[in-house]
């Protein structure tokens, strides 16, 4: 089959390797129709090749139609529809069963001291073959895949593998007031569609901030305040506060995270891993503070005292320092994990079954083939075309 594969640092390639094959009787062998590109496939493309192999498929973003089954799945059957999250979870251990889904007992890399397993993000997270394929073998069939009807285009489900769950986490774990404010910064597509499902739960004003254009626009026409860092920058806490009654935010989302795409600040620690023998590399981000923390400290300034910092992008590295004296002073609260994606796909689903509240049938910018991953990859890194959301589909010609 061909996959999309990691070979170094900025250096996507497809490839051809053996197609996935059953290796346990609960096993389910689905064939990709769609599979989306996210954010934090950016840091295995710029920052995290210390805990990567060459050749290692790519992926998290999945779904697809049930090829085959082994021979305990009684769950789905060949030829359902299925969408896979990215939470490689079992659904029946003690995190499971308390909606902890990225924190499943049964595949945890105790290893690397880390929770569950994910599909196609690193050694870190377990090595598992990423959903960027032809095909992808899915463990816990009885349990994993999420079916989905047939029908509707795969635009409607597709994001139920990553983007829908977080961004919906991201808001729940805001736990705005009725009729608050939310502050969202960075309209990726985890803070677009987090503004999007804000708005939709009734949040009284969402404030978004991002530099890119195209990205405030999409997020201004769906009803978004937003603000531009390139004028608001060194200002930003001061608009943020004039627009919440002089206070800030009851709550902020912090959807930028590391970092790793784009940002001119703080690009020393990760270009010093580039050049570093991998081992060494590994032992540097796991223990020395490579991440740079602007997004998280504007969220300490713009959110008021007694509110929420819910963070939602992706850190790589230890992060240091955190200004503890203003998080203990103002009493902020801090929410953050991965998504567990099974906890939130029962509020979700109905709001992609009953019409498309929150436009998820064209929240993608772009559809390509599988092939076109390497220049997808870089687009999406430089920011170009006004790419927000690509969705990579075997199947197209």
């Amino acid at each position: 089959m061909r996959a999309v594969t990691w070979h170094g640092k900025r250096d996507i390639r497809v490839d051809t390797v053996p197609d996935p094959a059953i290796t346990d009787p609960t096993d389910v062998i689905v064939k990709i129709t769609s599979t989306g590109i996210c954010g934090s496939d950016l840091h295995l493309y710029e920052v995290l090749g210390p805990f990567l192999d060459e050749g290692d498929i790519l992926g998290h973003e999945p779904m697809g139609v049930v090829e085959e089954v082994g021979a305990e799945v009684t769950a789905v059957r060949p030829g359902d529809r299925v969408v896979i999250p990215f939470n490689v979870s079992c659904g029946t251990c003690f995190m499971c069963g308390n909606g902890l889904h990225s924190q499943c007992e049964t595949t945890q890399v105790r290893e690397h001291g880390k929770g569950g397993s994910l599909f196609g993000y690193t050694k870190l997270y377990g090595q598992v073959p990423g959903g960027q394929a032809e095909y992808l073998r899915v463990p816990f069939g009885n349990t994993l895949p999420i079916t989905v009807p047939d029908g509707p285009p795969d635009d409607r489900f597709v994001y139920l593998s990553d983007v829908l769950p977080t961004a919906w986490q991201a808001v729940e774990y805001a736990a705005v007031p009725p009729g608050g404010s939310l502050v969202v910064l960075g309209l990726g597509p985890i803070g677009d569609m987090a503004a999007r499902i804000a708005l939709h739960r009734g949040v009284g004003k969402v404030i978004g901030v991002d530099l890119v254009p195209e990205r405030l626009e999409r997020a201004r026409a769906r009803g978004v305040t937003t603000l531009d860092l390139t004028g608001h920058g060194q200002h930003l806490g001061d608009y943020v506060r004039e627009l919440t009654g002089g206070r800030g935010a009851d709550a902020v989302v912090e959807a930028v995270g590391m970092e790793a795409h784009g940002s001119p600040v703080g690009k020393l620690a990760h270009q010093l891993t580039g050049l570093l023998p991998d081992a060494v590399a590994a032992k540097l981000m796991e223990t020395a503070g490579t991440d740079r923390l602007s997004a998280l400290h504007s969220a300490v300034d713009l959110v008021r005292r007694g509110g929420t910092i819910s963070i939602s992008g992706v850190y790589g590295g230890m992060a240091d320092p955190l200004p503890m004296l203003t998080i203990f002073d103002k009493q902020i609260q801090l929410r953050m994990g991965q998504a567990n994606v099974h906890r939130w796909v029962p509020e979700i689903l109905p709001l992609l079954t009953d019409g498309d509240p929150l436009g998820v049938e064209d929240f993608a910018t772009h559809r390509l083939p599988l092939d076109a991953a390497p220049e997808a990859y870089a687009m999406f890194q430089a920011k170009k075309d006004g790419m927000v959301k690509t969705l990579l589909q075997p199947g197209l010609g």
